[in-house]
């Protein structure tokens, strides 16, 4: 249940009420700046009676509260000043890793050149084998902020451990939080405490009701600038490095007033079959896509396989141009396609 309060509720007030409903066995927790609490499996909303400074109650029929669209009809919120929102589609791109400097300033003028906002890469890199290239830490952030600086991109970068959290906010935008991360559950509250936009991704094997959740560790600490990004589970069948779940997207969006993007990238894992998966959740509704890109692929330190060359991120963007009439939701009048 959540609890709303009036605005003239004091503390003195509210800690009485917190109070009342530990010594009935319910936990409660105050989302920071939001005037409400969240009360756990309190279902008799006549045991608030007593107190008047309470203005309503609302009971949210599912296991996630803050990120159902029961609880608010859409986010919407700017980053350097490009909307990210329900009503919006942005692209995201950029290398797998920052390898060096001429890696990442040659691509960062290739995004300007074709319009794009807002550049990726990793800095710290989750690898599976510690033997893989694992990123060139502090270079690489300094790095991608001044490449996109030079070419007034915004940076999107991955946060690995709350340690390394200060740093990585002097220069990034907006976080990324990899899908093994998803389910850092004390990262996440911690998360909700700052005012930077995180990209959130799917865990590989999370289902719906656990991504949303995890929404929600971060807006139940104050934080409502999130964007759900849907990257591909893991399955059964290894032909493919993931299943880019698709159907995923319209049924957050029936769920959810939370934007989601789609990483058709890490979703197939497959070079070849990043410009189709882009284009059936561009159509299916996805609020934008992050794609993978390189100025040679072939030689990139990580990702190689699913990561497209500038050429074939060009054509992308010229098919995505001729499908934007079937996307429902209007692209930002800030941004466009331009090939």
């Amino acid at each position: 249940m959540i609890v709303y309060f009036k605005n003239t509720a004091t503390h003195a007030q509210i800690a009485e009420l917190q109070l009342h409903l530990k010594q009935l066995g319910l936990d409660s927790q105050l989302v920071p700046g939001q005037n409400i609490c969240l009360v756990n499996k309190l279902k008799d909303e006549k045991l608030l009676a007593n107190f008047p400074f309470i203005s309503y109650t609302q009971n949210i029929h599912t296991s996630f509260q803050l990120s159902s669209n029961a609880f608010k009809s859409e986010t919407n919120f700017q980053v350097n000043g490009i909307q990210f929102g329900t009503n919006f589609a942005n692209i995201i791109a950029g290398p797998c890793s920052v390898e060096s400097e001429k890696q990442i300033f040659e691509t960062a003028a290739f995004l300007a050149k074709n319009n794009i906002k807002f550049i990726r890469g990793g800095a710290y890199k989750p690898r599976t084998s510690p033997y893989s290239f694992r990123g060139l830490g502090k270079d690489g952030l300094k790095l991608l902020s001044e490449a996109a600086k030079t070419y007034q991109l915004g940076v999107v970068t991955e946060l690995m451990d709350l340690s390394l959290l200060d740093e990585v906010m002097q220069y990034t935008d907006i976080v990324q939080i990899g899908s093994r991360n998803m389910a850092n559950f004390y990262m996440l509250g911690e998360l909700g405490k700052i005012n930077t936009p995180i990209l959130l991704k799917r865990g590989m094997q999370a289902n719906v009701t656990e991504f949303l959740l995890a929404a929600d560790y971060i807006l139940s600490g104050g934080n409502e600038k999130i964007i759900l990004c849907e990257r591909g589970i893991r399955s059964f069948d290894p032909m493919s490095r993931n299943i880019m779940d698709v159907g995923v997207i319209p049924l957050i969006q029936s769920l959810s007033h939370l934007p989601i993007m789609a990483d058709p990238s890490h979703g197939t894992g497959d070079s070849r079959f990043v410009s189709a998966l882009a284009k059936a959740s561009m159509v299916a509704g996805a609020n934008g896509l992050m794609i993978e890109i390189h100025p040679d692929p072939k030689t990139a330190l990580s990702d190689a396989n699913q990561t497209l060359n500038f050429e074939e991120f060009e054509h992308l963007l010229s098919e995505l141009a001729l499908l934007s009439p079937a996307i429902k939701k209007p692209i930002d009048a800030t941004y466009s396609f331009v090939v």
